[in-house]
């Protein structure tokens, strides 16, 4: 067992120094100069021992996804215990994505070129990308239910995918903020939260039902 767990070790730290290695290239040279031979050289592994924990640089981008998750859920489980008000909910998972996420800032630009293209498998809104962006929907999700925000059930089930839209958007921004310490999107964050949950309280006035209907119709269209 000992042999095996060793074996697993050092599986996994080969797999972290690829990762690891690549991201920092990318970041230096750009995605798109960036090669799986040149990685694998920094790295001080074989070509085909870095294909064989990654298959192509898309695959290292589904593993920089997945780790970016990995720590925006762990950093969000603190802010999400013993909080119920929605907009602090909403808020704090949105700002500590931006502080896990402040040390690959820089390198944002570079990749959003290649992430923005609809076709590519890099794309938030790929298949390829599918397991990451259903874990982010998962994180919203318990943003709504551990909250105090009372909505109608339909639209309640749509908010968390709604919620990661906007995150998008957050995103978006945040690529292009060149503030001191990303203040132009905090602002965005802090100023824009409680728009939406006054918005969303005023689902529960009857006379907005009907529009509440109409847009979750439409959702469920445009998504079918």
């Amino acid at each position: 067992m000992d042999v095996v767990d060793g074996a697993t070790t050092k599986g996994e730290q080969t797999r972290e120094l690829i990762l690891s290695t690549a991201l920092r290239m990318f970041r230096e040279e750009g995605y798109g100069k960036t090669t799986m031979r040149a990685i694998a050289k920094e790295a001080g592994v074989s070509v085909g021992n870095a294909y064989y924990y990654y298959s192509s640089k898309e695959h290292l981008m589904q593993a920089y996804y997945d780790q970016m998750h990995a720590y925006h859920r762990e950093a969000a489980a603190e802010v999400l215990t013993g909080q119920m008000s929605f907009v602090a909910r909403l808020s704090g998972v949105l700002e500590v994505w931006l502080d896990v996420s402040q040390p690959y800032h820089e390198f944002a630009g570079t990749f959003f070129k290649n992430a923005a293209e609809p076709r590519s498998p890099l794309s938030p809104f790929s298949t390829e990308s599918e397991p990451a962006r259903a874990a982010s929907i998962e994180l919203f999700r318990q943003v709504v239910e551990g909250s105090d925000l009372k909505l109608p059930p339909d639209l309640r089930a749509e908010l968390p995918e709604l919620l990661w839209l906007l995150h998008m958007g957050v995103v978006l921004f945040w690529v292009h903020d060149n503030s001191a310490d990303l203040k132009r999107t905090r602002t965005l964050i802090v100023r824009t939260v409680p728009l939406i949950d006054r918005l969303l309280r005023l689902t529960r006035v009857p006379g907005v039902r009907g529009v509440v209907n109409d847009l979750v119709a439409l959702i469920r269209t445009l998504k079918s």
